[in-house]
Formats: C-alpha cells, sequence, structure tokens
C-alpha cells in the first residue's frame, strides 16, 4: 500500500470522525492545522483509523507520531505485517 493511498483512506476517516468535508491532509498536516482534532477526538481518529484498516497501534507509537505523515508510515508497516 502507497503512502497516497494511505493518505486518501485517513483522510476520509477524518472526514467522517470530526463531520468536516472540508479537510485536506498532507503528510506535515499536526493537530493544530486541522479543526475540532483535539485531544479527545484523537482518540476517536486513532480508532477509526485501526478499524478502517484493521490494525492496532502500540501506545508507544502513537505517542510518537508527530504529524499525519507519521500516521501513514505506522498505518503501512502495519498493514505489511498483516
Amino acid at each position: 500500500m502507497e503512502q497516497s493511498q494511505v493518505l486518501e483512506d485517513i483522510t476520509k476517516v477524518f472526514i467522517k470522525v470530526l463531520g468536516n468535508k472540508n479537510i485536506k491532509l498532507t503528510p506535515d498536516t499536526v493537530a493544530a492545522d486541522v479543526e475540532d482534532w483535539d485531544s479527545l477526538n484523537h482518540i476517536q481518529l486513532v480508532v477509526a483509523v485501526e478499524k478502517h484498516f484493521g490494525i492496532r497501534f502500540t501506545s508507544t507509537e502513537i505517542q510518537s507520531w508527530k504529524n499525519v505523515g507519521n500516521m501513514c508510515e505506522s498505518v503501512m508497516k502495519r498493514s505489511a505485517a498483516k
């Protein structure tokens, strides 16, 4: 799975969870760049991404993310390991 496809899928998850059709994610996007992406919604986003891709992240992995690109990398690693 390529990063562009993962990013597209993650964007769809964000749009659904946050209820904002105008979300445009890039690998450099951080929480401060997205309206309503706060600590509570972060948990919902992570769970929704896990469910969408059929994977599970470790808490250490989640805490290491600095941007959406890091999230995409984790998805690609977990998906390849399935």
